[in-house]
């Protein structure tokens, strides 16, 4: 099957996850892609196929060579994100693309313009794979499943090309932050792998943010307005006064590249209880452990100038970054550098201003980079597949098998 014939056919499963589920996966309508790629390993060739309870998907490419080499695995997740509807997805291809604006959907007046997203400009000459402007794409991750079952194919179809054991991983929940979580690492079994679950040809990403969440509990004193004064404590008002406290220039919307942050998800209440939900995020360990701190110093700093525990605060560390775990096995990043070059694919190597499931699975003791998966805009309408992307990173997949094969470990 041509890969886009493939993700054309992925992205017409509804997968979106969902948050505060309780369950694994998030969704059952996930569990319908998990089948169809089960059976589609099957019947390609792979070895050792099965999904466990929970969704996740592992298959095996055997060794075609007696010679010792370390087992590498590749993994992309199945969801897509909350932000936006993945049901009912119409694609279409833009054959060509001229620069000018795409037209997603004439009646309703959607259009995708290179003057708000002028990344669509490095694409000119190229075939996009865009929406209709009422749902995402899917390319997150679906592009990366693509990517990796097209190059299976490929190396089944091909065995003059030499080359260890490869496992492949397809899982559930990326989006809401729990792919990994019930990632079996020790039945898959390999020494190290790679998610491909990146943006814009050519990214390589073993850096990416610490993270937490943190929730604020607001109690106040509710009293009758009329007889309020010294009395009632608006806990509204106070979770307002708070979010208003916090530094204005360390948010999302005022930082770039290596600059942490919080972020206020949301806040809600009334005038006896309010919420307000943070992210905390910095690359630098130290920093993100002073910007817990500081949350922890603002809460009680507040509650010493209400008198009592006005605040409550929870604070749960979600992931850490990657790199303090592949900076001691750095053939990891070397060999997808030598097999960009060898593909053609300038490398582009960048700290992640989020988080993959390769972050948590690094921590759980398997080393595991993020590379491109072509994709751009994700989580929106606007969301777009190049062509010669999706086609590049299943070419570097398959440089990246043949080249482990080559090396002396």
């Amino acid at each position: 099957m041509d890969i886009v014939e493939r993700f054309l056919k992925y992205v017409s499963f509804d997968t979106q996850s969902a948050e505060d589920a309780g369950q694994t996966p998030s969704t059952s309508k996930q569990l319908r892609l998990a089948e169809y790629l089960t059976e589609e390993l099957r019947s390609l060739g792979l070895v050792d196929v099965e999904m466990d309870q929970n969704g996740y998907v592992y298959a095996t490419l055997p060794a075609n060579t007696g010679r010792p080499v370390p087992t590498i695995g590749f993994i992309a997740h199945m969801d897509t994100s909350p932000d936006c509807s993945g049901c009912d997805v119409k694609p279409r291809i833009v054959r060509a693309y001229d620069g000018t604006d795409i037209v997603l959907d004439a009646e309703a007046g959607l259009t995708t313009s290179p003057k708000k997203f002028p990344e669509l400009l490095d694409h000119v000459g190229e075939d996009l794979i865009v929406t209709d402007g009422h749902t995402l794409l899917g390319a997150d991750d679906k592009a990366g499943i693509a990517e990796i079952v097209s190059a299976m194919e490929y190396l089944l179809a091909h065995p003059e090309v030499e080359h260890g054991r490869v496992r492949v991983g397809f899982n559930p929940d990326e989006e809401i932050g729990l792919g990994a979580h019930k990632f079996d690492v020790e039945k898959f079994g390999c020494q190290w792998a790679y998610t491909m679950d990146g943006g814009e040809l050519g990214e390589l990403e073993y850096e990416n943010f610490n993270a937490a969440s943190a929730r604020i509990d607001v109690e106040g004193v509710s009293v009758h307005p009329g007889y309020a004064k010294g009395k009632m404590v608006n806990a509204v008002r106070v979770a307002a006064e708070f979010a208003a406290q916090m530094p204005t220039h360390e948010t999302p919307e005022q930082t770039a590249g290596y600059e942490g942050f919080f972020h206020l998800l949301g806040l809600e209440g009334n005038v006896e209880r309010a919420r307000l939900n943070y992210i905390v995020r910095d690359h630098d360990r130290d920093r993100f452990e002073a910007r817990k701190d500081y949350l922890r110093g603002a809460v009680e700093w507040f509650n010493r100038k209400y008198g009592r525990e006005v605040m409550r605060l929870e604070l749960h560390d979600q992931y850490y970054n990657m790199r303090q775990q592949i900076e001691p096995v750095p053939h990891v990043v070397d060999i997808v550098v030598e097999a960009m070059r060898a593909c053609g694919i300038p490398p582009r190597v960048r700290a992640i201003r989020g988080g993959t499931d390769g972050a948590q699975l690094s921590f759980m003791g398997l080393p595991c980079p993020n590379i491109f998966a072509g994709g751009l805009n994700f989580h929106g309408p606007h969301e777009f597949l190049p062509v010669p992307s999706l086609r590049k990173a299943s070419e570097l997949v398959v440089k990246i098998v043949e080249l482990t094969a080559q090396k002396t470990f």
